[in-house]
Formats: C-alpha cells, sequence, structure tokens
C-alpha cells in the first residue's frame, strides 16, 4: 500500500472513531469516585477554619487597594511614579500572602469544597488620595487592620471556645471545635506573618514621619523630592 493509500486510511478511520465519540458524548459521564481516605489527619477545627477563610479576603482587600493606591500616584494629573512602585509592590505582597494562606490550607486538607465562597469580590477601601501622606497613612491603618486580624486567627486558633461568633463555635462537618490548640498553624502565622507585619509598620510609620517634615518644610516640592527618593 503507498503512503498516500495508508494516510487516506488512517483519517478515514479516525473520522469514523471521532463520528462515534461524537454522537454519545452527551450520555458521557465521569464516574470516577474519589479515594476513600481517613479524614483523621485533617485536624483544623470550624472557628480556626473560618477566621483564616476570612484573612484570604482581607489580604485580597489590602492588595486590592494598595493597587488603587498605585494606579492614582500613576495618573498624568498625579504623577508620582516612586509612589506608585511603592505601592504596586505592597499589592503583590498582600497578594501573595493570600496564596501562602490558600496553599497552608489545602496542605492542612482545608479547601477541598465550597471554594466558590471562598473569595468575596475584595474591592479597594478607596481610590483617590489628597496627597503622598495621606496614603501612607491609611497604608499604615491598613496594615494595622490586618495584624489586627491575624493576632485574632492566633487567639482563635490557640482556644476556638474565643470565637466571637457563637455560632463560629458550632460543628460542621462533623468537626469539633471544643478547645484544640493548633501549635503549628500559630507557629506559622507568628513566624511567617507577623514579623513581616510589625516591620511593615515600622517602615511605614517611619516615611510619614520623614514625608510629613518635608512638606512642612518645603511644601510640595518635599513630596516630589520624596517621590524621587522612593525610585533611588
Amino acid at each position: 500500500m503507498s503512503p498516500l493509500y495508508a494516510s487516506v486510511a488512517v483519517l478515514a478511520v479516525l473520522a469514523l472513531s471521532t463520528s462515534g465519540v461524537t454522537s454519545s458524548n452527551e450520555k458521557l459521564h465521569c464516574n470516577l469516585r474519589t479515594a476513600n481516605i481517613s479524614k483523621e489527619w485533617v485536624t483544623m477545627v470550624d472557628p480556626c477554619v473560618k477566621a483564616m477563610r476570612d484573612q484570604i479576603n482581607t489580604e485580597l482587600t489590602a492588595s486590592m487597594t494598595y493597587l488603587a493606591m498605585a494606579a492614582h500616584f500613576s495618573r498624568d494629573s498625579v504623577n508620582r511614579p516612586g509612589f506608585a512602585a511603592h505601592f504596586f509592590k505592597s499589592a503583590n505582597e498582600e497578594r501573595e500572602h493570600a496564596i501562602k494562606l490558600i496553599e497552608y490550607m489545602l496542605m492542612r486538607g482545608e479547601l477541598t469544597k465550597d471554594i466558590g465562597d471562598l473569595i468575596q469580590n475584595p474591592v479597594p477601601i478607596e481610590t483617590a488620595w489628597t496627597s503622598g501622606v495621606s496614603a501612607l497613612k491609611q497604608a499604615l491603618d491598613l496594615e494595622t487592620s490586618v495584624t489586627n486580624h491575624i493576632r485574632n486567627i492566633v487567639a482563635v486558633c490557640e482556644d476556638p471556645s474565643t470565637a466571637k461568633d457563637p455560632k463560629d463555635s458550632e460543628p460542621k462537618d462533623g468537626k469539633k471545635s471544643e478547645n484544640f490548640n493548633d501549635y503549628h498553624l500559630v507557629d506559622y502565622l507568628t513566624g511567617e506573618f507577623l514579623d513581616e507585619q510589625y516591620k511593615g509598620q515600622r517602615e511605614l510609620a517611619g516615611m510619614i514621619s520623614t514625608l510629613d517634615k518635608m512638606m512642612r518644610s518645603h511644601g510640595a516640592i518635599g513630596e516630589f523630592l520624596y517621590d524621587k527618593k522612593l525610585l533611588a
């Protein structure tokens, strides 16, 4: 058989096979069942899980707010590239925090269902600022709020009975909400997040102090010079 006829024969077989699959495509269903794996290794209790899910949205809201700040200072009518670069970096950091929390939850066997309502369309707190100082002050308030939320998670995961909402202590999906000190998560949040939060707050406080002094001494030119410093 010549190569040409062989190719035609192969194409004919493929066409027949494809048509058969296509005609019965609507009847095809995935019948794979999930493996029967013990859930004894999934030890996070509901109040702690809820606090972590809320924190993911807190981090994403912070990221969106920083993104709005970066966009504001990138406008041609504002034109503060140093501030824009700083806030773009901050937006990426907060997004990375949310990703780390999601990865941790998956590592602990959580977020295997009800994933659709995990991210609740976060929107920025504001979209315009009067000056670099006002934006930095809001950034400090935002970081302080994020820090307090993380501290609350630590408290809840060390002792779920401290959950503020009584509904948070109700068992769900067979999980118990009795006292359970989640040492691993508390250590992870303290070392991976709180240390960075406190250092970030101190950095913002110093930035506000320096910029405020420069603007009181030199007016608008002080903000212009500080913006150049941020690009250095």
